[in-house]
């Protein structure tokens, strides 16, 4: 602890600059480089030990010091400091008094001889050792599952991005492969939920010794683990799944004075011939997974394809096609719907819903080609035109607020964020007057990945809407964690709702938990007066649907040279309320 001096003796500016960077717990140091002299002053004792003959007396001291990995970015920075390209602003590990390893953060300036020649560094050494290991923590919470040791959901499937890409570009078979244990619910009723962690750690540790060192093992969900086996053909698949069932059922395993044998099932999905796309393959590999559990469990099933769907299959591949070339050929465009308050009827903004122009001029809806390219791992390219086309709007109309979809592919695509981020950084009030939505389905997908999306497309200012509220099976729990501005009713619970009480109820509930946790509700699909006067009568704040206008690739606010698309616009049909 620092003690005041005696005021008699009075308290000179040298001596409260020490008091200071004492306090501080950091060290500054002086390193005359012409001399190479290094003078050290502060909490010296926190990094090099209470001996002050131990301290480092010039650079080659100090370098010595240093984790050979980490000095030549030290170095590197150092050098680019000296030749006026950055600030010098490092991090290295410094070996301490007592032999151990410690995280500084280093950051000072050259002074310049009148020659030209580096003189002197003078700077300050911060003790950030806690600091890294907390973020290495961190690092390691958000790739790998906690009880397994093994990649988690989220980073799994980034693996299987990678060797779909791989597959496709070398014209390779890989397989994924989930591994579901059997009568999970029943053992840990039995025997508790830590003898049920006991044993998804033994079978982790088993189905490690059953596969090669370059396939990749992820926990998918608290039973199920995911297998990513690039480069392998259907015949040693089966092989390896074949032998994960084998070393699962072969030996009991050990609670407490208590043997249990566990029996596991498996499913298989060849890529990329029966899918493309990440989220594909897992869906389909669950999919296999329930026929294996139907069929009695401890067996394996392959997710198979008919004639009728290899046809289509082909089909797709054609779509895709089209929109690769629609997309260079920039014919993907924007048909805009109004959306508007219920009270005054006045447009608040309009959603933007994706359309395509054929080479023959027809208009193609979404529903046409939407799923196909969702399939075929397209969406990202497509939501990235989506969102620079979006922007470009706001930028050329600055009284237009728009809402942008995208796909649950894209809510988990960190480098759409961060494009995001690029074209919407320090530029608050055009991203206040963008809204982003996704799906309700695509945003219980993976409920922290989505988090972290909402949390950063909030920070820069945009408000974020679930789209297709009450078609699937959030919560308002899920959604107070994910902290939305908006919740967009189902059409299908709004369509004829004066004249259904189960509707009506599922409204008056969802609006009364809205409140509560101050989400704005729009409700989408409105075609009569009846239905808006309803639904605004129960507090429902936006209305959208044909009663307001149809989606218009010309609305108003566009000038003449942005309408001009040959006639082929869809006109709106707008109606009074």
């Amino acid at each position: 602890m620092l003690r005041s001096p005696d005021p008699d003796q009075g308290y000179s500016e040298l001596l409260r600059i020490r008091a200071a960077i004492e306090a501080s717990g950091d060290i500054l140091y002086d390193w005359d480089m012409a001399t190479d002299t290094l003078v050290l002053l502060g909490a010296t004792e926190q990094v090099f030990g209470p001996d002050t003959a131990t301290l480092p007396a010039n650079g080659e001291d100090l370098n010595a010091r240093i984790n050979p990995e980490d000095l030549p970015e030290r170095m590197r920075a150092l050098s680019e400091h000296i030749a006026g390209q950055g600030a010098y602003d490092c991090e290295y590990r410094l070996r301490g008094s007592n032999g151990e390893q410690q995280w500084i953060h280093d950051r000072g300036a050259v002074e310049i001889s009148p020659s030209g020649a580096p003189q002197r560094l003078i700077g300050v050494l911060r003790h950030v050792t806690q600091r890294k290991q907390h973020e290495a923590q961190l690092e390691y919470q958000a790739n790998f599952d906690e009880l397994t040791g093994h990649f988690n959901k989220a980073r799994l499937r980034e693996a299987l991005d990678q060797a779909l890409a791989q597959s496709l570009r070398y014209e390779q078979t890989g397989a994924f492969l989930v591994v579901g244990l059997d009568q999970m619910g029943m053992i840990n009723t039995a025997y508790g939920y830590e003898a049920g962690d006991r044993i998804l750690f033994e079978v982790s540790q088993r189905l490690d010794h059953c596969l090669r060192s370059t396939d990749v093992i992820g926990r998918l969900s608290g039973d199920r683990f995911g297998i990513v086996v690039s480069c392998c053909s259907k015949e040693q698949a089966q092989v390896t799944a074949e032998r994960i069932l084998l070393a699962v059922r072969q030996a009991p395993i050990e609670i407490g004075s208590k043997q249990v044998h566990v029996t596991a099932s498996a499913s298989v999905v060849i890529f990329p011939s029966q899918s493309k796309t990440s989220f594909d393959v897992m869906t389909k590999a669950e999919g296999a997974l329930m026929q294996a559990k139907t069929a009695g469990r401890d067996c394996i099933r392959w997710f198979e394809m008919s004639e009728e769907q290899r046809l289509g299959f082909q089909t797709n591949m054609d779509i895709g096609e089209q929109v690769k070339l629609a997309l260079k050929e920039r014919r993907l465009c924007f048909a805009y719907q109004p959306i508007v308050d219920a009270e005054s009827g006045e447009v608040q903004l309009y959603e933007c819903l994706l359309r395509m122009h054929a080479p023959d001029g027809e208009v193609i809806t979404a529903n046409r080609f939407v799923p196909v390219i969702e399939q075929l791992g397209l969406m990202r390219a497509v939501d990235r035109h989506a969102l620079e086309v979006a922007i470009d709007d706001l930028e050329r109309y600055p009284g237009v607020r728009l809402a942008v979809n995208i796909s649950g592919f894209t809510a988990a695509d960190r480098s759409w964020l961060r494009a995001l981020t690029a074209r919407l950084k320090n530029r608050r009030e055009l991203a206040e007057r963008l809204v982003i939505e996704i799906t309700e389905t695509a945003a219980m997908y993976d409920i922290e990945e989505t988090a972290r999306f909402v949390t950063g497309v909030r920070e820069l200012g945009c408000k974020v809407a679930v789209d297709d509220f009450g078609a699937g099976y959030t919560t308002f729990r899920h959604l107070k964690s994910l902290t939305v501005d908006l919740v967009k009713i189902d059409g299908s619970f709004v369509k004829g709702i004066c004249n259904s009480e189960a509707n009506q109820l599922f409204i008056r509930n969802l609006l009364s938990l809205a409140k509560n946790v101050g989400l704005e509700t729009v409700a989408e699909c409105v075609e009569t007066a009846e239905e808006a006067k309803y639904l605004a009568g129960e507090g429902v704040e936006l209305l959208q649907g044909y009663l307001f206008g149809r989606p218009t690739l010309t609305p108003d606010w566009k000038d003449d040279a942005a309408r001009d698309w040959d006639g082929s616009q869809e006109q709106p049909r707008l109606a009074s309320r």
